[in-house]
């Protein structure tokens, strides 16, 4: 009955009448924002995107990164305990 999949979108192969398409080139394609970016976009099915989604972990990150991300933290916790007036006397050495 089709409740535990979804229903494809239809495919349309629309040409103009009077276009003439070059080799290669499909110029009513559309693509994703970030293409290029991406290894996780196919539509081979959740075990696939499980699989690339790992690969892609494993393969890791660049350490600006992590070191924004740090940063990002340290701020964001440093903004939440100046919002709650969270008393730093606790931590006297």
């Amino acid at each position: 009955m089709g409740i535990l999949t979804r229903r494809k979108n239809k495919k349309y192969s629309y040409e103009p009448r009077f276009y003439k398409q070059e080799e290669g080139t499909r110029p009513f394609e559309i693509k994703h924002k970030f293409d290029e970016h991406r290894s996780t976009i196919d539509a081979g099915g959740l075990k696939n995107r499980f699989n690339t989604a790992m690969s892609d972990y494993k393969q890791g990150v660049d350490a600006g990164v992590k070191k924004r991300l740090y940063i990002i933290v340290a701020v964001l916790v440093l903004v939440f305990l100046w919002l709650i007036d969270f008393d730093l006397s606790i931590f006297k050495f």
